[in-house]
Order: C-alpha cells, then structure tokens, then sequence
C-alpha cells in the first residue's frame, strides 16, 4: 500500500510542475508583452517599461519562474495589480466561499446521484427506474447556471426562503453564509448528480449479473444485504472514477454560479482578473484551480486501492 501511494504522489507533484511550467510559459514567455497588455493600448512606453521593472519582467525567464515557485511554497505569490493588495490574501479571503461551495456541491451530487443510481438499479424496469431516468436527463440537458435562475426565481422571490445572492460572511453570520449557500451548491449539484445517477445504474445492473452476487443470494443474505455489502461496493469504482472527473466540471461551475449568485469567491475573483487583465492574479489562480483537479483526481486513484485491493497489488 505504502508503494501504492508514493507513486500517486510523485504522479501529482510531476503533474502539478508541468502544469506550473505550462502556465508561466502561456502567461508570461509567449510572444506579447503582459505589462503592455494589462496597460491597454493607450498605455505610453514610458509606464509600460515602469511597470515591466514593478513585476520583474526585465529578468531572466528562468528566474522569474524560480521566484514564482519559491513563492507558492512560502504564500508570497506577488502583488495583484487591479487590487493592489498581495495576490495571497486575496485567495485566502475568497477561497473561504469556493471551498465549501464546491464540497456541498460535490457531496449533495454524490449524495443524490449514487441513492437514484441505486434504486433505479434495484427495481428493474419498472416505472420508478424509468422516472429516475427521464429526470436524470432532464438534469443532464439543463446547464447550472440555468438552475440557479430558476432556483432564483422560485426560492427567493416567489417564496422568499433563500436569498438570492450575496455572502453576509462566515464570521458575522454562519447561518446566513449557509443559506447563502444552499442555492448556489444545488445548482452546481444537479447537473453532476444527474450523470452519476446514470453512471451508477449502469454500473449496478453489470454487477447484479455477476456470479457473486447469485452465490450471496444462495447463501440467504436478502436483496438489502446484497445490494449494500456486495453489489454498492464493487459497482462504486466506475462512480468513483466519474465523480473525480465531475469535480474538475464543479470548479469549473462556481465561475459562472458564483457570478449569477454574486458570491465573493475565487471564480467570480478570476472573472474580475480577466477583465482588468490582471495577469499575476490570473496565473496564480489558475495554477490553483489546476491543482485543485489534479489533488482530486490523485485521491479518486488512491481511493481505487482503498475499494479494490487488486490494484494495490497491480501497482
């Protein structure tokens, strides 16, 4: 096991410096001049040049690179120029609103997802599979955003439970940074848990023809039994693998929730950099969000040796 996982960490951290190498060269090396860009067209060579000396422009590549990296690992990440506040602090700030978006988004999709998945597996052909299915793809064809002005519509201004955008702040009202909340993570839920629901049925009925699950029945155990200790678990490792992929849509998602629901986090954040072509803002969140997909996708394959005990052997 312990072989198992020093090679998914070394997999995330040579990923992770690609992905570093990749986004400095896009951002900074590439012919284009960012401090001309972030000026605008009107900017006077005289600024320009002022501000390429301000970042460190006027240095070599490889050493701007070194600077950036040894900054990540000491939380000095530079100073953004739209806010001109340390580019740190302000992702420190904001990710205390992506964070637990994503992660209630992610736990209601699978929450929701693998329970539908499930019980339409369990009843066959029947009509609860076939609604379960007819929704699913329903959830599938509707985008996020959608479901937020909908939600929008009907839980804050018809029927005035939730509210429809803002963020009061987790240390002046937590209950109110909760609803805050709610909305905007079942937005970004429904979609995702509307492809794990199919995935999971899928995945159930190839598991409940398999031989093992005939020789449990044989033994006695009854269909609640089988379906959780036999059918769930070995039917989970597809999902698992869907699920890990689904994060990368999720964070992907609060770019666009976050804006409809005015939420003070890192995706309406990267919107507001694009727009004042704040590029020392723009690399270090995206780096962020890359890395965020890659530490998933590196727990999904942990969580494979967790589930199936061959791969650990494999690996």
């Amino acid at each position: 096991m312990g072989h198992f996982i020093l090679r998914r960490l070394a997999g995330f951290v040579l990923t992770m410096l690609a992905a570093a190498i990749l986004i400095f060269l896009l951002l900074e090396v590439l012919p284009g001049d960012p401090a001309g860009t972030m000026l605008g067209v009107s900017a006077t060579p005289e600024t320009v040049a002022a501000l390429r000396a301000e970042l460190g422009l006027d240095r070599p590549a490889f050493q701007r690179f070194l600077s950036w990296i040894l900054g990540l690992f000491t939380g000095d990440l530079g100073l953004s120029y739209t806010y001109r506040v340390p580019v740190g602090g302000l992702i420190a700030e904001r990710i205390a609103v992506t964070l637990p978006l994503a992660t209630m988004a992610l736990v209601l999709a699978a929450t929701i997802g693998i329970t539908l998945g499930t019980l339409a597996a369990s009843r066959g052909s029947g009509p609860v599979d076939a609604a379960i299915m007819a929704v699913s793809q329903l959830g599938i064809a509707i985008p996020n955003f959608w479901f937020g002005i909908l939600f929008v519509l009907l839980f804050s201004v018809t029927l005035g439970w939730f509210p429809s955008g803002g963020f009061p702040g987790w240390q002046a009202d937590p209950a109110g940074a909760f609803r805050a909340l709610v909305l905007p993570a079942f937005a970004l839920a429904l979609p995702q848990s509307a492809v794990l629901a199919r995935m999971t049925r899928t995945s159930m009925l190839e598991t409940l023809g398999e031989d093992f699950i005939r020789t449990a029945r044989a033994k006695g155990l009854n269909r609640a039994q089988v379906l959780r200790r036999h059918a769930l678990r070995n039917a989970l490792i597809p999902v698992i693998t869907v699920l890990g992929l689904q994060f990368s849509f999720l964070v992907a998602g609060t770019i666009v929730v976050e804006n409809v629901f005015a939420l003070p986090g890192l995706g309406r954040l990267l919107v507001q950099a694009v727009g004042g072509h704040d590029l020392i803002l723009i690399k270090s969140l995206v780096l962020l969000f890359v890395g965020t997909v890659i530490a998933v996708n590196t727990a999904v394959d942990l969580a494979y040796g967790l589930i199936d005990p061959r791969l650990r052997i494999a690996a």
